[in-house]
């Protein structure tokens, strides 16, 4: 339900008659929903990205099956009174949206928003979207593995030095991960 305008949208102040309150610059068209203007831009603006390998058997490099989609990602201006009122000046500030739009659908099925610089290649916008889902695999691995949830006492040294202790095994963890990842792929 977000809207928003395109980034060359240029707001556009009326000319001042000399009485009263000055014009407030305004943008000549209203704003559109963000998947409107996905869909606006075409399917020929999807571009087929992968940001990275699985973990089922596959044609990757590494013997796992690739995880790709197909992504359109566009300057936009969010829309919309609490972005106005957050916003110094007339213009409302640019940020990207990355839309994943498969082959087989018929119209975009996620979207996200970042600011991130314009020059960003596309390949980095996805892989740092597409990063949510390690983030919640190790929130839930040391939830449940490492004992996050367990801690039980009252102060708060005693929960820091539980999910220091916690976030110092995940970081052992990972290490082993990643230490031992080369020879299973090349044993596969």
């Amino acid at each position: 339900t977000l809207s928003a305008q395109p980034a060359g949208a240029v707001p556009v102040a009326e000319p001042y008659s000399g009485t009263g309150r000055p014009p407030v610059a305004k943008y000549p068209d209203e704003p559109r929903s963000v998947k409107e203007l996905v869909i606006a831009a075409g399917r020929k603006a999807a571009r087929p990205v992968q940001w990275r390998e699985g973990s089922r058997p596959g044609t990757g490099r590494s013997g796992r099956k690739r995880m790709y989609s197909r992504f359109v990602a566009l300057r936009i201006r969010p829309a919309g009174r609490g972005v106005r009122q957050a916003t110094d000046g007339p213009e409302l500030p640019a940020c990207w949206l990355l839309a994943e739009w498969p082959a087989g659908e018929s119209e975009p099925v996620q979207f996200w928003l970042s600011d991130l610089p314009s020059g960003m290649p596309v390949t980095t916008l996805v892989r740092l979207a597409k990063l949510r889902w390690r983030i919640e695999h190790d929130y839930r691995e040391m939830k449940q593995a490492l004992g996050l949830a367990h801690f039980e006492g009252r102060t708060w040294s005693g929960w820091h030095h539980h999910v220091t202790l916690v976030s110092v095994a995940h970081a052992f963890c990972t290490l082993q991960r990643l230490a031992w990842a080369p020879k299973d792929a090349a044993s596969a």
